[in-house]
């Protein structure tokens, strides 16, 4: 291992090899030469002192001493762009505008169905004003900056963040008209046996918190006639008229040939907006914090 610190392009370039997979496909990526590539990655593992891949016809294989440096160049990465983010916050003779980019997370179906109007509304009034859109169910880190703002159905419980309670969103079974003029409409939860149901495929601490909710038996993985772990493609499904499934009840209300069906099963979910603390004087990042919260509250429940 040399004493010089390796330079911060090396680390890109590393993380986007294991991205990626092969050093074709980091140059592609990075919008650099393939031997350019590759010498980032020889001086890296020399300034290092071990291999971080093995090289194989079928690419490059990340060694366990690679996998244990990953979440450190992911967080290199997020700094390095929450850093940009910033800078490109001021400039000279600027003073408080709102300008700049502005990074904000969400899950799919608010990112979709919900944030396009908002942040159409937001752009109209401040045209300097960029917004990087990371739709993901995951939740993203603040606090290492993967994120500016956060929009969560689960409450932060991270220091250091500046978070509103928004209101509920609730869900409920909903199904599409051509569905139940086919199939019938279930009067009972006991009728749904009958029914195709759309669900989740691999279960997760939300769903398992969900399933507390309700009876334990309709939220079970083997009854599901279509399995998605992503809420868009659920959704898609009930308005296609494949069967009986799981989406914001705000968000049905809108299409006149979605039905709800037993309201009894209401599922409710707080959610929230958070930013980091620090960014709370930022011009760009206080005016999306509060459009963002302006025209949620049309879609929530207070």
């Amino acid at each position: 291992m040399t004493d010089r610190e390796p330079s911060w392009d090396l680390y890109r370039t590393f993380l986007a090899v294991l991205e990626e997979g092969s050093l074709s496909g980091a140059a592609r990526a990075l919008g650099v030469a393939q031997p350019t590539i590759g010498r980032h990655i020889d001086a890296l593992e020399q300034s290092v002192g071990f291999p971080l891949f093995t090289r194989s016809q079928h690419g490059l294989a990340p060694t366990e001493a690679a996998l244990e440096l990953r979440p450190y160049a992911e967080a290199l990465s997020s700094t390095a762009a929450a850093l940009l983010r910033a800078a490109g916050g001021h400039g000279a003779g600027q003073g408080a505008a709102v300008k700049g980019t502005v990074r904000v997370t969400a899950s799919e179906v608010i990112g979709v169905e919900v944030l396009p109007p908002i942040l159409a509304a937001l752009r109209e009034r401040h045209p300097a004003l960029s917004i990087e859109l990371a739709l993901s169910n995951a939740v993203e880190d603040l606090l290492r900056r993967d994120a500016d703002i956060a929009v969560r159905m689960v409450e932060p419980v991270q220091d250091a963040l500046l978070v509103r309670r928004l209101g509920t969103v609730t869900l409920g079974l909903h199904a599409h008209r051509r569905y139940l003029d086919r199939q019938g409409r279930p009067e009972r939860i006991e009728d749904l046996a009958g029914h195709s149901l759309i669900g989740f495929d691999r279960e997760t601490p939300a769903i398992r918190a969900l399933r507390a909710k309700v009876p334990p038996s309709l939220f079970e993985r083997s009854r599901f006639a279509l399995r998605a772990d992503s809420d868009l493609a659920q959704l898609a499904a009930i308005r296609a008229g494949f069967g009986i499934g799981v989406c914001q009840v705000r968000l049905a209300e809108r299409d006149p040939d979605l039905v709800r069906l037993l309201p009894e099963v209401a599922l409710p979910l707080g959610t929230w907006l958070a930013m980091h603390e620090n960014l709370k004087t930022a011009p760009r990042c206080r005016a999306v914090f509060d459009a963002l919260a302006t025209g949620l509250e049309g879609h929530v429940e207070r």
